[in-house]
């Protein structure tokens, strides 16, 4: 979509829309609580039409920012981690390198072998991930027959490519509570949809915040600010 269509029909400026989306996806905030800052403002947002706003603006969060990302390096740590969505619960597979930078994440419905073999291919055809020389994994045995296809495919090479060394995925869990953080103050998501609109949001923030972007450091705030008025057009 052309940056020019994207607050079309907006009753807001798009600063004030990019302000929310930004907040609420970086931040552990309810919908609620940016109704109240925007409120301390001088702004009357209803917290329905930020959560809008999230749900239209965090996939082009994501797809903007992804053409901009560092490379990965070939050292995948892969997990999951549980999303509750109208009380019950889903899994989040996630993936980063050896530096603790984000590959890629998918939300699926159950835990196994086609759900695997589908996020492996996606975090293998992202624009700034390699061919990885080792998957380190944790006991799902979904993983192993997942990558064997693959291997068959010629999509990943032959050999010992997957571990199952714990200690080695400590990166990834942790980076789990970079996400989780956010999920909670929602409490549970409505639909299949939105959770995984929104969760795109989180992801592109989370890789953001470390540092993924080129040229725009890991603490420099006001940079990554910056960065994400200019992708969607809005830098001076």
């Amino acid at each position: 979509m052309k940056t020019a269509d994207l607050f079309k029909w907006r009753h807001y400026q798009s600063e004030i829309i990019l302000l929310n989306v930004r907040l609420y996806c970086r931040y552990p905030l309810s919908y609620r609580n940016l109704e109240e800052m925007m409120m301390e403002r001088g702004l009357e947002v209803d917290h329905s039409t930020i959560n809008r706003w999230v749900l239209q603006y965090s996939p082009e969060l994501d797809k903007r920012c992804r053409r901009h990302l560092k490379p990965t390096n070939d050292s995948w740590r892969v997990d999951e981690t549980y999303v509750k969505i109208r009380k019950k619960w889903r899994y989040l597979y996630r993936a980063v390198d050896s530096d603790g930078y984000t590959l890629d994440f998918l939300l699926t419905a159950k835990r196994d072998t086609k759900a695997a073999k589908r996020f492996l291919t996606k975090a293998l055809n992202a624009v700034h991930t390699h061919e990885p020389r080792v998957i380190n994994v944790d006991k799902n045995p979904a993983y192993p027959p997942a990558v064997e296809q693959l291997q068959e495919e010629e999509r990943i090479p032959e050999g010992e490519t997957v571990r199952q060394v714990k200690y080695l995925n400590n990166i990834v869990e942790q980076d789990h509570r970079g996400i989780k953080r956010l999920v909670n103050p929602g409490m549970s998501f409505g639909s299949f949809n939105s959770a995984r609109r929104t969760l795109k949001g989180y992801e592109a923030m989370n890789m953001i915040r470390k540092g993924q972007i080129n040229n725009v450091g890991k603490d420099d705030v006001m940079g990554q600010i910056s960065f994400i008025n200019q992708i969607f057009g809005l830098a001076a």
